[in-house]
Parts: C-alpha cells; sequence; structure tokens
C-alpha cells in the first residue's frame, strides 16, 4: 500500500512540472515577440503561348472487310480460297452444287418453248375465228408465268456461286471442298488492300477541338515510322460508359508497314493556346478536394483555389483561380499560414540585375 501510494505521488509531480514547463515556454515565446514574416521564392503568374497535345490509343481498321457466306444452303462443289492472296472483285470464291437448279431451268425453258407454240398457233386460229380471244389471253398468260419462274430460278442458280464483292485481301479457309454449307457459315474473310483507316476513342473534354478535316499522327509496335491521318467521321453519339467519342481518320501517303487490326498510338495537337497561365508544379497544394496555391498579396498570404489544365515537365497550366501579375509562392511553403505576413526574397521567372 505504501509503494502505491508512493508512485501515485511521483505522477502527480511529474505532471506539475511538465506544466510548469509548458508555462515557462509560453513566457519565452511571449518575451520574444511575433513570429518573423517567412522568406520565400515567387512566381509571378504571366500568360504565355502553350502548344498542347494528347496522345490516345486507336486501331488500323481496313477501307472495306467482311466475312465471305453464301446465300444458301448447299454442298461445296469448287472452292477458290488462296489463302493470303489478293482477288478482284466478281471473282468466283466458292460454288455450290447447282445440278437441281440446272435442271429445274431446263423444265421451265421447254415448258416456255410449248407455251410460246400455243400462243402462236391459238393467234392464227384467233384471225380466222377458230378460237376466242380469251383462250388466247390465257395462253399468252402461261408464257408470262413461264418466264417469271425461270427468272426466279436464274436468281437461285446465280446465288450458289459466292463472288468477292470488292478487290481485297483473302484471309484463312474456314472449309473445305464437300462441306455442306449455310447462310451462317463463314467461307473466309475479306479486307480491302488499300484505303486503311485509324479509329480512335476522343475524351469528351477535347470533342471541340478535332474537326473534320483536322490531321493526326500515328505509331504502331508493326513499324518505327510515323504515320498521318486526316479525320473524316465521327460517331453520331459519345459512349456513356467512357465518356468519349469514337473517331476515324483516313491514312494519308504510304501504308507500307501496316496490318489492319494492329494498335496505334494516335497523337494529335491542338491550335497553341496564346494566352495560357503556368506557374511551377511545385507550387501547387494538393487538398482532398482539389487543389490550392499560396498567393503573396502586399506581404500577406492568401490561400487560393485553382482548377488545372495541361502539364509539362515543370509547369502547370491554371485554367481558373488566378490572374496575371499574381505572386505565387514556390518555395518555402510549408512554413506560410492564410493571413500570415510573408516575404519574397526573389522571383524566380524575372532575370536578376548585374551585381546583385
Amino acid at each position: 500500500m505504501k509503494k502505491q501510494t508512493l508512485f501515485i505521488a511521483s505522477i502527480a509531480l511529474l505532471f506539475a512540472a511538465c506544466g510548469s514547463d509548458r508555462k515557462k515556454d509560453a513566457a519565452a515565446a511571449q518575451k520574444a515577440g511575433p513570429r518573423p514574416p517567412a522568406r520565400v521564392d515567387a512566381y509571378v503568374v504571366e500568360a504565355r503561348s502553350v502548344s498542347e497535345h494528347i496522345e490516345v490509343p486507336g486501331t488500323i481498321v481496313a477501307g472495306e472487310s467482311t466475312e465471305i457466306h453464301p446465300e444458301t444452303s448447299g454442298r461445296i462443289v469448287q472452292l477458290n480460297i488462296r489463302e493470303g492472296a489478293v482477288v478482284s472483285k466478281g471473282a468466283l470464291i466458292a460454288r455450290l452444287d447447282d445440278a437441281e437448279l440446272v435442271a429445274q431451268r431446263r423444265k421451265l425453258q421447254v415448258q416456255l418453248q410449248q407455251a410460246q407454240t400455243t400462243v402462236n398457233r391459238y393467234a392464227a386460229l384467233e384471225k380466222i375465228g377458230g378460237i376466242s380471244k380469251q383462250d388466247l389471253d390465257v395462253a399468252r398468260l402461261q408464257i408470262s408465268n413461264a418466264q417469271a419462274d425461270l427468272a426466279v430460278l436464274s436468281v437461285n442458280i446465280r446465288k450458289t456461286e459466292i463472288r468477292a464483292p470488292f478487290t481485297g485481301k483473302m484471309g484463312l479457309k474456314m472449309v473445305s471442298p464437300g462441306a455442306y454449307v449455310s447462310p451462317q457459315t463463314a467461307l473466309t474473310t475479306l479486307q480491302k488492300t488499300n484505303g486503311l483507316r485509324v479509329d480512335f476513342n476522343l475524351p469528351e473534354q477535347y470533342i471541340g477541338r478535332v474537326k473534320q478535316g483536322s490531321y493526326v499522327n500515328f505509331t504502331t509496335d508493326n513499324s518505327s515510322r510515323a504515320y498521318s491521318a486526316q479525320v473524316m467521321a465521327s460517331e453520331s453519339g459519345i459512349a456513356g460508359a467512357t465518356r468519349t467519342l469514337t473517331i476515324r481518320a483516313a491514312l494519308k501517303g504510304d501504308e507500307a508497314g501496316l496490318v489492319p487490326g494492329s494498335f496505334a498510338r494516335v497523337r494529335i495537337a491542338f491550335e497553341p493556346n496564346p494566352a495560357a497561365l503556368m506557374i511551377p508544379s511545385q507550387a501547387i497544394v494538393p487538398q482532398a478536394r482539389g487543389k490550392k496555391v499560396y498567393v503573396i498579396d502586399s506581404n500577406q498570404v492568401k490561400f487560393v483555389d485553382i482548377t488545372t489544365g495541361i502539364r509539362d515537365s515543370s509547369f502547370v497550366q491554371v485554367t481558373s483561380g488566378l490572374n496575371v501579375g499574381d505572386t505565387v509562392a514556390v518555395t518555402g511553403i510549408l512554413g506560410l499560414k492564410p493571413n500570415a505576413k510573408a516575404i519574397v526574397k526573389k522571383v524566380v521567372n524575372r532575370p536578376q540585375k548585374k551585381g546583385s
């Protein structure tokens, strides 16, 4: 019990000593007077011309690209797919078995000949009153029906021939001769060999700055060259998930080394801003919500909210919160407090006088 009493007494004496030290420190601070103004280096905000560019991902796409499908079902009897070869528009790619259709066409041709013979005979009889005009009209109707059926059959026969819709490079063969195919079956792919394009997604804030006819540059992993393309069209609306607009640009110049589907790095350069307000990046104080800077006005510190735009290796554009001529602290920031006093010892963006 005696030990416990001594321990409690020791703690009480310790707290009393700490309180006495704090009072002594406060008294010493009062005797020393107010804290001297902080001395900082500053930057005077000025307008200058700044070029802005962004880099976005893109994809190389062919001018025309499609999968080749038959228009009707049937068995392949001829296949002319040369993988990787360039074929001309209208070239025969595959032919389906049309033996039954050809036989039906022969039958209709014979029926048409018979109907024509009947009409000729009825026409002669009608002139001498041997038959009525109605009988002649019925015979002529049979000719019209046979001709219509023959036209439909000819279209179906043409559908058994699968031809290239445009000049392009063929892809890999996906079927073999003798296979039974339907309109859902892909035989191969075909891509136009020239007129390549690049598709890229432009962030929403830059949409108004890229016009039809503007030029962009891009590079790919397949080639060390830089390519140029001209904006030709864009999607009708912004994608809600990414807040970007898909834009298509047509390649200008040599297309050597480019492969449709390749990844592209698209670089877009905008018109220079002749009156951009740029400040050193070290002057900005990040906050939980936004950014601030210390402005020195008549040796008094002000904490100012700002919004920023583009940046380079050492400067950041300020889009709101500052004006030309404002003095922004760039060193000694940790020792500054709002409404405190500060002295600018050096302006970093002004040339020093000789001998100073």
